[in-house]
């Protein structure tokens, strides 16, 4: 490790720009997908949404859309930690950045038409862990909810 940041500041070793972009389109895809299967029901129109959002925000052919939530979504079923994805987000992506994430989130937990309480429960946890405000949330999950057409948030339960 030390050898790799002496190489990288020597300017002998160039970063890898490529590999971070990766790391952080699979971070919120393990996210969003997390999101999705939170209620037990990984549905189509879940998915549908996962896929429109991770090519909507990193440019993303379909092929390649598809790959990445293939390989998010075997990653986040033998995994129940949410640190190394959103440590990587907070690394890269600036407040307002986070709170963007935050409204996907929001838009996939309200894209099967309700908020199940253990969606609503990982927005709050994700929100905390990414540093984004209960205000900033709120407002994220408002955006969300003007984006499906509809005002109320009801939750199921």
């Amino acid at each position: 490790m030390i050898d790799r940041l002496l190489a990288f500041l020597s300017g002998s070793e160039t970063p890898d720009l490529k590999k971070a972009a990766d790391d952080l389109e699979f971070a919120v895809a393990a996210l969003l997908i997390e999101a999705g299967r939170m209620d037990g029901n990984f549905d189509a129109a879940e998915r549908a949404t996962i896929e429109r959002l991770l090519a909507a925000k990193f440019e993303l052919a379909p092929d390649a859309v598809r790959l990445l939530v293939e390989t998010a979504e075997r990653r986040v079923e033998h995994s129940a930690q949410y640190y190394p994805f959103t440590r990587e987000i907070c690394q890269r992506l600036s407040p307002e950045g986070r709170a963007e994430i935050i409204e996907m989130l929001w838009k996939v937990a309200y894209s099967d038409g309700t908020l199940d309480p253990q969606e609503d429960a990982l927005l709050r946890q994700v929100a905390g862990l990414i540093h984004v405000p209960d205000r900033d949330r709120g407002l994220a999950r408002q955006r969300a909810l003007e984006g499906l057409g509809t005002k109320s948030g009801r939750s199921t339960g």
